[in-house]
């Protein structure tokens, strides 16, 4: 049953774990990468670092996401998945404090299994969005978890910027302890504000469960499912649509602090323009949303893409710092939107009692492309030696996506999917 209850005790966990992604993936594991793990290193080969970083993080997701999903759905295990991945995630952000100056490859190690610990949680989080929603209510429901996402993290990240900028007010002693200090408060924020979903939303258990291992089920499951979607030529095209240009958006959100650096600007501007991001992506979320609603959830994804073309022209050309902040106001304008919108029209297509299997396609193809889109910005970074060159490579996937996604039918797909899973 759909109830307010459970709609926010959902989305709140994207207030929790939000923390991750603005304080240790966007803002300060970038910065503290370049200038203390990896303090030696030319700029160009401490940017290939962090690309590989996240393109092997996001691989092992790619490889283990969907057969998991599939296991989570035959045994309602989503979210037992769903914390054991958060908890991985929550650990790992308290150890990076531990990493010292120049050890950038146990910095990197670190990261990789805190993205793991991440994206996995995210993969049975969405799937749980079917659980909570209606069709009616889907884009306001994804959306509002975004929205408290960027409202969340952006509240903790605030909090360890001010701790950046005045170490001595907090009790310490100098900036390199405050960042070490913001990882451990991300670790205690995400494991505090995950208990509204631990406790209060109820996942449906399956009824027929049988007496094969979870792994034979989980395997043949989606074995069977990976066999329709091939045969369901409009989810597969949406699917597509959707790899290519969420790659952009997820190497912009990765690689963007890291591009500003190597463009010489302060990395205090760059930690304020990220707070930009954060308080302007919650109202622009919610209005993304209600455009969807009025217009049409299509069409708004393919505005977002549009202005994500714009933005990638905008960063090749810019050369002012003020420039940096008003890249930052016009993604925040975007980066939940499309994001919100794209999660909701894909619950939309599937069946909920295969949410978590069809989710762990969906997160399978959007960590693919960020496994993509970080490596293409690191080989063209060391291979042509700018960084604008390399950014501007990004929106190859925004084109593509957006062609492939124009031909996409979400209620004929809708009966289409029905149809062949009956």
């Amino acid at each position: 049953m759909v109830n307010k209850k459970n709609i926010y005790s959902w989305a709140i966990y994207d207030w929790a774990n939000s923390a991750y992604a603005t304080t240790v993936m966007a803002g300060f594991f970038p910065l503290f990468f370049k200038s203390y793990y990896s303090a030696d290193a030319d700029v160009t080969v401490s940017t290939a670092q962090l690309g590989f970083a996240n393109s092997i993080s996001s691989f092992i997701i790619v490889l283990i996401a969907p057969l998991l999903g599939a296991i989570a759905d035959v045994r309602s295990l989503k979210k037992r998945f769903l914390f054991l991945f958060a908890y991985l995630g929550i650990l790992m952000s308290a150890a990076l404090a531990l990493v010292n100056q120049g050890e950038w490859q146990m910095a990197a190690f670190i990261y990789v299994l805190g993205n793991i610990g991440f994206m996995g949680s995210n993969t049975f989080y969405d799937g749980l969005l079917p659980s909570v929603s209606s069709d009616k209510n889907a884009d306001f429901v994804s959306g509002l978890g975004f929205a408290l996402g960027y409202l969340g993290g952006g509240i903790l990240f605030g909090l360890n910027v001010w701790m950046l900028q005045d170490p001595t007010l907090f009790g310490l002693q100098n900036e390199i302890e405050a960042v070490k200090v913001s990882f451990v408060s991300v670790a205690l924020w995400w494991t505090l504000f995950s208990l509204p979903l631990l406790f209060f939303v109820h996942e449906k258990q399956e009824k027929n469960v049988q007496d094969a291992s979870p792994i034979k089920q989980g395997y043949l499951r989606l074995k069977a499912t990976f066999n329709k979607i091939a045969h369901l030529k409009g989810l597969l095209l949406f699917l597509i649509a959707y790899w290519l240009y969420i790659d952009g958006v997820d190497t912009i959100i990765r690689m963007a602090v890291d591009y500003g650096m190597a463009l010489g600007f302060d990395s205090n501007n760059l930690i304020l323009a990220l707070l930009i991001v954060q308080f302007v992506g919650f109202p622009a979320t919610l209005l993304f949303t209600k455009l969807a609603q009025y217009w049409d959830t299509k069409k708004a994804i393919l505005l977002a893409i549009g202005i994500y073309l714009f933005i990638i022209f905008f960063a090749v050309n810019m050369d002012e710092i003020y420039e940096f902040y008003i890249l930052a106001f016009m993604i925040a304008l975007v980066q939940g939107g499309i994001q919100a919108l794209s999660r909701s029209y894909y619950s939309k297509m599937i069946p909920k009692n295969h949410a978590a299997e069809f989710f762990g396609f969906y997160n399978f193809l959007g960590k693919f492309a960020a496994i993509l889109g970080p490596l293409v910005v690191g080989l063209v970074a060391l291979y042509s030696g700018s960084s604008r060159v390399a950014i501007s490579s990004v929106a190859i996937f925004f084109i593509l996506g957006a062609v492939l996604l124009f031909f996409v039918d979400e209620k004929k797909i809708a009966k289409e999917v029905k149809s062949v899973l009956k």
